[in-house]
């Protein structure tokens, strides 16, 4: 029992420990992409902005397709062997591995060439102005799928070290280079027309022609440095694992069994990616079917009401503006589960493990381990987001977009309320990945797909509700998705979830957060008006004083209500010392 206890404890703590610095990687990627996005969103206002998405809503389908399924299966193929002890098979995983990422690479690229300018003319709102920026996206894609094929072999080794280095390389490249190239051409663009009446040796008619033309060369311009972060991303990798290895002795080679056929490989991952590869398919081209619907909805409400959306959006309502408003709100959207989605990366493998082992202990502590980690992370996140609906986008888009924020808020709203149950969807499907069930997936995100399109279709269409009732649609796909996926992990794993310590007690301390968030806000409002303090600066004293009081009563109380284990805190700088401090005084799980 002792040696259970320690080995479950030593899997539970690698699997941890990788999560944690995929979370801090993640954390300090969004970030960076925080202050992309954030001065980004500036220099092109939100008609640019829907240029940007725009290529994005074509490069993302193409992109999850091109790796999706791929850096799973290596991952989970490379951990089962290292468990067993094949380490001769792991090595072979990696060759066959390369050339199918290679193969996947030059079809995702020949895919967004082939679809580039039917998607820009005939579906983006932006017209053809949005050619540029998908041109400019499309070289990353093979980078892309170069990098996973060394994500997923070291994530499969439970080395996550490497993709956390990589990702931060690609958003400072991004960060540096994007907004640099974005000012830059914004800069000349009007410089030359002021001077030839040209954009880019274009012909302008009018300022508002001039100004499209900027916006699309300066959105392509960001881009770019996207797509060269991903090019610096890879050389990384590559030149990381020439100089470094993968960690694998030449004794574990030597003693291990040979390395199975590459046709018997190849094989097994196909089979495994497979599943995986048509829940990508299903989920991107949903999402590329329900993004060319929501635009294709905005556009008819132009033509159709357009004295009803010019009633509630002034004299800039279009079909370019309330999609604008829609993706700068889905930044703060994915904030918190992309940073969640490291738990479920680092425990595939760890999972993969103890299932392929038949360690029933380790898969129950693993479910209950990242359910709950992931709930205490997005549970007061999600809470606090709500809270500060009004005073987010004031802060960070009002001076640029003046009267934004009133038809920005109630999206943020249901987006922070919905943030939990969108943080343990990746999780779960990981999980799910990892004991073999890549088929349920599918079968929720086809249940999820219908939702979503028919309630967008309602409710987009609705010209009171408009581009507002897009995150109903996507918050009821979730519950769909979760719920199917989550019933299908308890049932094939027959394990039994803690609910008192993966969601009542997160809850509670997020409740409570939140509370003291909303009373700080609401006292800091009357102090402010006291003071004469107005404006920006009282909306960042709001949200500093707001956040920095949910944050205390958060720690607090999850400390009071023993919510934070020793695990926890063991995945900390100095957490072991931390842990046996707070053990003395009974405070902990």
């Amino acid at each position: 029992m002792k040696l259970l206890s320690r080995t479950r404890a030593s899997t539970s703590q690698s699997m941890l420990s990788g999560a944690m610095i995929l979370t801090v990687s993640m954390a300090l990627v969004k970030v960076i992409g925080f202050f992309y996005k954030m001065p980004l969103n500036n220099i092109l206002e939100m008609e640019g902005r829907a240029v940007f998405s725009s290529a994005f809503n074509l490069y993302s389908p193409i992109y999850a397709i091109a790796i999706t399924g791929l850096p799973i299966a290596v991952a989970r193929m490379v951990s089962e062997r290292v468990a067993l002890g094949r380490f001769r098979d792991v090595r072979a995983i990696r060759r066959v591995a390369r050339d199918l990422f290679l193969l996947t690479g030059v079809g995702g690229l020949a895919g967004m060439l082939a679809l580039a300018y039917p998607y820009a003319k005939h579906i983006a709102t932006s017209g053809l102005n949005a050619l540029p920026a998908i041109l400019m996206i499309t070289p990353s894609i093979f980078f892309c799928c170069a990098m996973s094929i060394y994500r997923g072999y070291y994530e499969g080794l439970r080395n996550m070290i490497p993709t956390a280095v990589s990702q931060v390389i690609e958003a400072i490249c991004k960060l540096v280079l994007g907004i640099l190239f974005a000012t830059l051409c914004m800069r000349w663009g009007a410089a030359e027309y002021k001077a030839k009446g040209t954009v880019f040796g274009m012909l302008a008619e009018n300022a508002g022609a001039a100004e499209k033309l900027l916006f699309s060369w300066a959105a392509a311009a960001a881009i770019l440095g996207i797509t060269i972060g991903t090019v610096f991303g890879t050389l990384y990798l590559m030149v990381s694992h020439t100089l470094r290895g993968d960690g694998i002795h030449r004794a574990q080679l030597v003693n291990a069994p040979p390395a199975a056929p590459a046709k018997k490989l190849r094989h097994e991952m196909i089979t495994i990616a497979i599943p995986m590869v048509f829940s990508s398919v299903v989920l991107n081209v949903t999402n590329l079917i329900d993004t060319a619907n929501v635009q294709r909805l905005l556009l008819g409400l132009m033509e159709k009401h357009p004295d009803v959306i010019a009633q509630i959006y002034g004299e800039k309502g279009n079909a370019d503006y309330m999609w604008g408003i829609y993706n700068a709100m889905l930044d703060f959207r994915t904030l918190i589960p992309t940073i969640v989605t490291a738990l479920g990366v680092s425990a595939l493998p760890a999972i993969s493990a103890a299932w392929a082992l038949k360690k029933k202990a380790a898969v129950q502590h693993t479910v209950n381990s990242v359910l709950r980690v992931s709930l205490i992370i997005s549970l007061p996140a999600g809470f606090g987001m709500a809270v500060l609906a009004k005073e987010i986008p004031y802060l960070f888009f009002e001076k640029s977009n003046p009267g934004m924020t009133q038809h920005a808020w109630p999206i943020l709203l249901m987006f922070g309320l919905s943030t939990a149950l969108m943080s343990i969807s990746a999780p779960i499907t990981n999980l799910l990945q990892g004991i073999g069930r890549t088929d349920v997936p599918v079968k929720s995100l086809l249940v999820g797909a219908v939702v979503k399109i028919t309630f967008n279709f309602i409710l987009v269409g609705n010209p009171h509700i408009n581009v507002k009732g897009a995150p109903i649609g996507s918050i009821l796909c979730y519950v769909a998705i979760v719920s199917i996926n989550l019933f299908a992990l308890l049932r094939v794993s027959r394990v039994k979830l803690h609910l008192r310590s993966i969601l009542w007690k997160p809850l509670f301390c997020a409740a409570l957060a939140g509370a003291a968030a909303w009373a700080t806000k609401g006292i800091i409002s009357v102090v402010a008006a006291k003071i004469g303090l107005e404006g920006r600066t009282q909306t960042l004293v709001i949200v500093v004083a707001a956040v920095g009081a949910a944050v205390l009563i958060y720690a607090i109380s999850m400390l009071l209500t023993r919510a934070v284990t020793e695990e926890d805190l063991e995945m900390l700088p100095l957490g072991e010392k931390i842990a046996k401090t707070l053990a003395k005084r009974g405070l902990l799980g």
